[in-house]
């Protein structure tokens, strides 16, 4: 992880830009997960954005949810710094610079979300632990969305995936840039598990409603809901 560190300390200034050159439908993805919420838009809701990056997550939340209060975690100062001053119009939001696997849960959320960030976790071993940890920590009634890279469930799918997103890319960066930066950078320090292995997790772990709210080849939302009187 700390290779992932260094990589996201030095483009925090260009995130926001190049973020966009590389995932498609970005904007569409948040206002899936946002949609997905299961409170009402007053609601004084308590979250928790894991892997904040410059705040686009949260940013999307608030403007539904104003009155939410939002803990942004993330163990790159400069993403943090930068998603300071995006929410800086926001009084109820907090900020720690913190790996989210070393985050310490001391109460409970209404919403856990968490985007292009849980696929660093290593293995699927990791990530289903790390779900037991976020089911743990949420309110009966509340949810967990994941907005992330996947897996196809079969490597003729995967490499269909990878030439739509090298495709989507193309509109933008050049070749060699795609070939020999981000492809490797992807292989390298990115560990997608397969959508459909992680929608049974989620539900062996003890979530409800699971569902893919969005998905465009491989990337996706998903996630599901800590059962309670009303689900």
């Amino acid at each position: 992880m700390d290779k992932v560190r260094r990589h996201f300390e030095s483009e925090a200034r260009q995130f926001d830009r190049i973020i966009r050159k590389l995932i498609p439908h970005y904007s569409e993805m948040f206002r899936a997960l946002t949609a997905a919420i299961p409170f009402e838009t007053r609601d004084a809701i308590r979250v928790l954005d894991l892997g904040c990056g410059t705040g686009a997550t949260a940013t999307h939340i608030l403007e539904k949810f104003p009155l939410a209060q939002v803990t942004c975690v993330d163990f790159a100062e400069k993403m943090v710094k930068a998603a300071r001053h995006k929410l800086s119009r926001h009084r109820n939001v907090q900020f720690v610079v913190k790996d989210f696997r070393e985050f310490e849960w001391t109460t409970t959320y209404h919403v856990v979300v968490s985007s292009l960030a849980l696929h660093h976790l290593a293995t699927d071993a990791e990530k289903i632990a790390f779900y037991r940890r976020v089911h743990a920590g949420l309110q009966l009634g509340g949810c967990f969305y994941i907005a992330d890279l996947v897996l196809a469930s079969s490597a003729h799918l995967q490499e269909a995936y990878l030439a739509k997103w090298k495709g989507y890319m193309r509109r933008t960066l050049p070749d060699e840039e795609i070939e020999k930066k981000w492809l490797p950078k992807y292989r390298e320090e990115d560990h997608p598990a397969a959508l459909f292995d992680q929608l049974e997790w989620l539900k062996k772990i003890g979530f409800k409603a699971v569902d893919v709210l969005w998905k465009y080849y491989n990337f996706a939302v998903y996630g599901g809901v800590k059962a309670g009187v009303f689900n």
